[in-house]
């Protein structure tokens, strides 16, 4: 939404909670508000996140002229009451007012009726910003993290045995389908010739256990909230009529800042202008399949739990506690099995989650694939250039040991070693001692968190029963 990293906002460290009285400053002008000086029409569907504790906070406030969704981080699927410990209530809203009637209506197709509603309604002589942020496939509260209709989850009933993964799946195949409604909306008002698709996650998936899901970044290490490429390595794609090099695979870095920039110009307006010191400008990379104009991305700096991430080039620095209990490396169920069975030819072999490796004796390259359709495969050759692989070479038996970075600077030669197998800061301290001035200057530039502790004036109870505003 800024164009600025964390760590020049003050929201560096965790996530806002419900009842924590901040959020991102308000001194901060965000994306609908630079798109509403080009004449954008702006809606936002879904999750905000960005604080609500008072209420220049809500995103109606900051630009968006209509919002549909909830304020917080998580909440229930169905009944969308939302929790902070002991404290529940309800956080569903239509612009500033809390709907009370939604109780058992699914938030994925709420949300998608929604934008196709936005899409139907708007005048196509003005120029539409809409932000669709899915609540799916993100945990719910503890008691029942994962959530479906029972006819996605049918539809892996034979197909995929681990129940977890089962269900997870049905939440995957539900967003599947309202991306294609949203897509199909497009088409309907003739608006689809002149407009860019962006779809991306915001992070890597929350797998073993964290939060009661049941995502897989294997084979890259470690899970979401963690520092290891399976933490913030995101893939995503950019769809539009606009682009003047289709159907390839970007291998560049791009990082969430460089949205603002980018959209911006897109849409007319001249990046320049913008009060960031983070982002890039990526649109004619983009359009043409272009060389990589960053050089680096800061993961993080967090001064509270003391750790930093930096990738530099080729070279990843991690330090500190980059993740709680996170570090390994977390295949799905139905490839737990098999891993140690050692493979003396060179096959390609398929599980019922459409998700299949090409394996050789002690190498692994692995290539993930989902659609709703069922029995179909996807036709890398179209792309040019390499498909999307992960090579991840021999593990050596001192992989889980061999960084600890807790007392030391690791660093990884991540198109070599994309798995963070082989801890090579010992052999490279001339490239160790540059990162870690690359994060000192990074860190010269921080602001402090803004950080607050829960309020318990924040308690729904206190309020009818719902999330709202409290200062």
């Amino acid at each position: 939404m800024t164009g600025r990293h964390p760590i020049h906002t003050g929201m560096q460290v965790g996530v806002i909670g419900e009842a924590t009285p901040y959020g991102l400053p308000l001194n901060e002008t965000i994306m609908p508000q630079h798109l509403e000086t080009l004449g954008y029409r702006r809606h936002i569907v879904g999750k905000w996140h960005l604080g609500f504790f008072t209420e220049p906070y809500l995103p109606t406030r900051r630009g968006f002229e209509s919002f549909l969704g909830y304020y917080t981080g998580k909440e229930d699927y169905f009944d969308h009451e939302a929790n902070q410990g002991s404290m529940y209530g309800l956080d569903f809203h239509r612009n500033e007012d809390t709907l009370w009637d939604v109780n058992g209506n699914f938030s994925t197709d709420m949300y998608t009726a929604e934008a196709e509603k936005v899409i139907k309604d708007h005048d196509p002589s003005e120029p539409l910003f809409l932000y669709l942020a899915q609540q799916s496939v993100h945990a719910g509260n503890g008691v029942d993290p994962l959530q479906v209709p029972q006819k996605y989850i049918e539809r892996f009933t034979h197909k995929i045995k681990d129940v977890k993964r089962r269900i997870f799946a049905g939440m995957v195949s539900a967003l599947d389908d309202s991306v294609g409604r949203v897509v199909a909306a497009l088409r309907d008002t003739g608006l689809m010739d002149n407009t860019i698709i962006v779809f991306t996650t915001d992070n890597g998936g929350p797998t073993n256990g964290y939060d009661g899901n049941a995502a897989c970044n294997w084979p890259l290490r470690g899970v979401k909230n963690t520092m290891w490429e399976g933490g913030v390595r995101g893939v995503g794609l950019i769809n539009s009529p606009l682009l003047g090099n289709n159907s390839y695979i970007s291998n560049n870095f791009f990082h969430v800042t460089d949205w603002l920039p980018t959209l911006f110009h897109a849409a007319g307006g001249d990046p320049s202008t913008l009060n960031m010191q983070d982002g890039f400008d990526m649109l004619d990379m983009l359009k043409e399949n272009g060389p990589e104009i960053r050089t680096d991305v800061l993961h993080n700096i967090d001064p509270v739990n003391k750790f930093a991430a930096i990738r530099a080039g080729d070279y990843k620095l991690v330090m500190g506690h980059i993740s709680k209990n996170d570090n390994s490396w977390y295949p799905p169920p139905q490839l737990s099995e098999n891993l140690g069975e050692s493979k003396l030819d060179t096959r390609l072999t398929f599980s019922s989650e459409r998700e299949f490796s090409l394996q050789s004796q002690n190498q692994n390259v692995h290539i993930f694939h989902s659609a709703s359709e069922e029995n179909k495969i996807h036709e890398y050759s179209k792309f040019q250039g390499s498909p999307i692989l992960v090579q991840c070479g021999q593990k050596p038996l001192n992989a889980s040991f061999n960084c600890v970075p807790e007392k030391s600077p690791c660093l990884f030669h991540i198109p070599s070693d994309p798995c963070e197998f082989n801890n090579v800061a010992g052999s490279n301290p001339d490239i160790v001692q540059q990162l870690l001035k690359r994060l000192d200057q990074y860190r010269s530039t921080m602001v402090a968190p803004n950080n607050k502790p829960i309020d318990p004036n924040g308690d729904p109870a206190k309020h009818g029963g719902e999330w709202r505003p409290w200062k």
